[in-house]
């Protein structure tokens, strides 16, 4: 078989096979990629702002500069819906298969608001929860729940809900380089990447697709722990 021949073979056989054999055939940093975007994720700096993990550290690891043990594989798995096995092997089912759950153990939790994910605020409860929304695994007795309004972490997280609880009065060190849920000093609630300002006391707000929020005073903040579609 000519050389010509050879690639005209391999270019149909790839054309033809499905994407779950492609992602059999791929390496392991290739199918994390691959859960990425299809959980929703346009980019790895917003998987690792939701992930809360060092930006460089996933883009190697999702690049094959840089290998991940199964406790990250498991980390990762959870957050895009994919089964850990398929992620670290590429064999058995994509797809995460949750136990289901009956009517009885459904859990609920508070919506306490309509956020902005960029520099515009929206109404946020200050006293009777708007609605209650079904609760992910691992939510606690504190945790409550606000929608996003707005484009700011992307127009397709515009309505998703995300969850939270262990609101930090004032911000602690672990919330650095995290995406949160912040009340500020003036009012307004967001959700923001929050850095470290020169000033004293005073922070930057991040995301995506909006001009960064430069020095303002935080008057609370909580780490993301979910986001889910509505």
């Amino acid at each position: 078989m000519t050389q010509q021949c050879f690639l005209h073979y391999y270019r149909q056989c790839l054309l033809h096979s499905s994407p779950m054999q492609n992602a059999f055939m791929a390496e392991m940093h290739d199918r994390l990629a691959a859960a990425r975007k299809e959980a929703g994720f346009a980019t790895a700096r917003a998987a690792a702002d939701a992930l809360g993990v060092s930006e460089v550290t996933y883009v190697q690891h999702e690049n094959g500069r840089r290998g991940f043990k199964r406790d990250a594989a498991d980390q990762y798995a959870r957050k895009f819906h994919v089964s850990l096995e398929w992620l670290l092997t590429g064999k058995g089912a994509k797809e995460r298969r949750p136990r289901r759950q009956s009517a009885d153990e459904l859990r609920y939790v508070p919506l306490v608001g309509y956020v902005g994910a960029g520099a515009q605020t929206h109404f946020f409860a200050n006293d009777a929860p708007l609605d209650e929304v079904p609760a992910p695994n691992g939510t606690t007795d504190s945790t409550v729940a606000v929608e996003i309004r707005g484009e700011s972490l992307g127009s397709f997280f515009d309505r998703w809900l995300v969850f939270y609880d262990d609101v930090r009065r004032p911000v602690t060190a672990d919330l650095i380089n995290r995406l949160c849920v912040v009340g500020l000093d003036d009012g307004r609630i967001l959700i923001k990447k929050v850095q470290r300002s020169k000033a004293r006391g005073l922070f930057h707000l991040l995301s995506q697709t909006e001009p960064p929020i430069l020095d303002v005073k935080i008057d609370w903040a909580a780490a993301v722990k979910n986001l889910v579609p509505k």
